[in-house]
């Protein structure tokens, strides 16, 4: 499919990026930010919200740097799945991030863009012919959810990989705009919306990931068709410790199931027995809370039961048991 026209604007400094982005505004012109393009262009190619302006963050070398508290937003998936520093402080963000899509893909794709993924749905990434010859949905060019038939929320479904681990390390998120800057907390970023998805100013851009390192004992777990390019479908991440055969910390956050990702806090589990019997209780918990939809591959009941599944087999991993 060839893309729509729009005119892009290539910034070298995050201070450009921000002169171009008031500049805009001014005009009262909307406008995408774009850093990897793997979600974006698709998306436009299939006259999705497709604006007219594009910052391009390509040539923003600053926003790419890694330290030993934090992640440029514009740093590659491939390079943080490969970093030394990385595999070191937080093993299973490098696991998560080698998980996503294809190689070619992963050495395009920013974290930023895998952290504000558009959701994705049956009725909504499909060509404009397809689209128009089913009617539109809630989520572009018309006014009715296809999934939950309403006219108030979009059930499009959240496919981002980092984010789960990045909610279980209690990751906060940098952001500027032309006007100011503000920091986040991830698992307070985002809105249970499959359209609005999170809490962002049109304007502003993500330009670090802060992320503590942990004594946790991590890992994530993820479902898809096939074992490259695929988003997941349902992924589970948790973290565990430990001590005197009692649960002292437990996190578990969830993707793939529901509009946004989903953190999950410890379950009800803190201090509980480091056990088969809690492994089970996890399990059961996780059938309770997730939810999914009718809206991408895979029935929602298997991956509901697939969510339980990862929940439990995490637990008796990451707590020395049989896995």
């Amino acid at each position: 499919m060839i893309l729509p026209p729009f005119e892009l604007h290539q910034p070298s400094t995050l201070d450009e990026a921000m002169a171009t982005a008031q500049k805009l505004r001014d005009e009262g012109m909307t406008f995408d930010y774009m850093a990897g393009g793997t979600d974006v262009l698709p998306n436009y190619k299939n006259r999705l919200n497709a604006r007219r302006q594009v910052i391009g963050l390509g040539g923003v070398a600053e926003l790419t740097s890694i330290d030993d508290t934090s992640i440029g937003a514009l740093a590659r998936i491939d390079d943080v799945a490969r970093d030394e520093r990385v595999l070191a402080l937080w093993p299973t963000l490098a696991k998560a991030a080698g998980l996503i899509a294809s190689p070619p893909l992963r050495r395009l794709g920013t974290v930023g863009g895998n952290l504000l993924l558009d959701t994705r749905c049956y009725y909504f990434n499909q060509s404009e012919f397809w689209r128009a010859s089913k009617g539109y949905c809630l989520k572009a060019d018309g006014d009715v959810c296809l999934v939950v038939p309403q006219k108030e929320t979009c059930y499009a479904t959240y496919s981002g990989d980092l984010a789960p681990i990045l909610l279980v390390h209690d990751a906060e998120l940098e952001f500027r705009s032309p006007d100011s800057g503000r920091r986040v907390k991830l698992r307070d970023f985002f809105a249970y919306d499959g359209t609005r998805r999170f809490e962002k100013a049109a304007d502003e851009v993500l330009v670090r990931i802060h992320v503590e390192p942990t004594a946790l004992a991590t890992d994530y777990l993820k479902l898809r068709a096939r074992d490259t390019i695929e988003y997941p479908v349902m992924g589970v991440a948790m973290g565990v410790a430990t001590k005197d055969g009692l649960v002292t910390d437990l996190r578990v956050a969830v993707t793939g199931s529901e509009a946004v990702p989903l953190y999950y806090g410890d379950l009800g589990l803190m201090g509980a027995a480091v056990d088969a019997s809690t492994a089970d209780r996890v399990h059961e918990a996780l059938l309770d809370r997730i939810q999914c939809y009718r809206n991408v591959p895979f029935p929602p009941g298997y991956r509901k039961a697939m969510g339980a599944e990862f929940g439990r087999s995490l637990f008796l991993q990451l707590t020395g048991q049989q896995a």
